[in-house]
């Protein structure tokens, strides 16, 4: 079938997302489908350029702000519909991460198009991105969740509300990007302000020590196998989750079969109190009583070859480009369409 792979754009996760982009057009092709190329910041890649669209891989830093700033202004959101190689396609693949790609604003573009796309559609995927509110809705559902504060918000009223040490994060933002583990309430002011530059709005969650981090993939219905993350930092950041060496990640996770399950049902009441489709990933932390308590949901999480899905995906016997088949089919039965 003709899919269009739609990745890149303007957030702090750009890179990673042209990685997932490159590695989900291999695995289509290597399955016989007739893949595009379209980086939501420039337009459609010719197939002789896709190589230099990520040529030292993904740093140890998210891109710079200023860059990204620069791309923005050639944003190309709006004309989406003008490409033949989206108009043409039977299927949109969202390789995107974070920003307008994954907060519902591409996902709105693309229903006034009326082409299918992979992942949520444009309500769930804002109501995920919002770390605040789908908190909200996850507690109303009895997922237990961290305590937490919005900023502004002084120290005296953290300690009060959620203590220290505590974890300062952009309300809206993905892969940790921005994010600090406080644990002098001096520093409190600064994590503020770094995470401001990210997003207007500001989290000040309960930190779980000692603390694992599990994740859970969610495909269509069914919750996949549970992967355990041992970072080398105390906290899964951005330069542990990009950068080789600086994390394990274990598929199945080496936990008890009763956490595993209460695990994988917190991921899946998660999934669907958040009115999420296709798939996400789901990321808790447990304390040292195995009591677990929600992190985020992820509407498209990362999706390279060896990115926390597809190693959960393996597990549960699936190789990757059945995964990203998976995916496709998926979304066109859900708009009604046949491959």
């Amino acid at each position: 079938m003709k899919i269009a792979v739609l990745t890149g754009g303007t957030s702090s996760e750009r890179d990673v997302a042209l990685a997932s982009g490159l590695e989900i057009a291999a695995a289509l092709r290597s399955r016989g489908h007739d893949v595009s190329m379209v980086d939501l910041a420039a337009g459609f890649v010719p197939p002789e350029r896709e190589a230099q669209l990520l040529p030292g891989g993904i740093g140890r830093n998210p891109p710079a702000l200023a860059a990204l700033k620069e791309l923005e202004r050639g944003m190309l959101s709006a004309g989406l519909g003008e490409i033949p190689a989206i108009r043409g396609a039977a299927v949109i693949f969202l390789a995107l991460h974070g920003g307008q790609g994954e907060d519902g604003t591409v996902q709105a573009v693309l229903d006034v198009i009326g082409v299918p796309y992979t992942g949520s559609g444009h309500l769930a995927s804002g109501l995920a991105m919002d770390k605040d509110l789908a908190k909200r809705v996850l507690r109303d559902h009895g997922v237990p969740v961290p305590r937490w504060v919005m900023a502004p918000v002084d120290s005296g009223e953290v300690e009060r509300a959620v203590g220290y040490p505590c974890v300062v994060k952009p309300s809206r933002e993905g892969s940790s990007v921005g994010l600090t583990l406080v644990r002098d309430p001096h520093d409190l002011a600064a994590a503020v302000e770094l995470a401001t530059t990210y997003d207007a709005e500001v989290m000040v969650e309960q930190f779980i020590p000692p603390g694992r981090e599990l994740t859970v993939g969610v495909l269509g219905e069914e919750a996949l196998p549970v992967v355990e993350i041992r970072p080398r930092h105390e906290i899964f950041d951005y330069e542990c989750k990009y950068t080789p060496g600086m994390a394990d990640e274990i598929s199945p996770a080496p936990i008890t079969p009763a956490l595993a399950a209460r695990t994988q049902q917190a991921a899946l009441l998660s999934h669907r109190a958040l009115k999420l489709g296709g798939y996400s990933r789901i990321d808790f932390r447990v304390d040292p009583n195995d009591g677990i308590f929600f992190l985020e949901a992820n509407t498209l999480p990362g999706m390279t070859a060896n990115s926390l899905i597809p190693k959960a995906a393996r597990a549960a016997g699936m190789t990757f480009p059945d995964l990203c088949e998976a995916i496709c089919r998926i979304a066109l039965a859900a708009r009604g369409t046949k491959a």
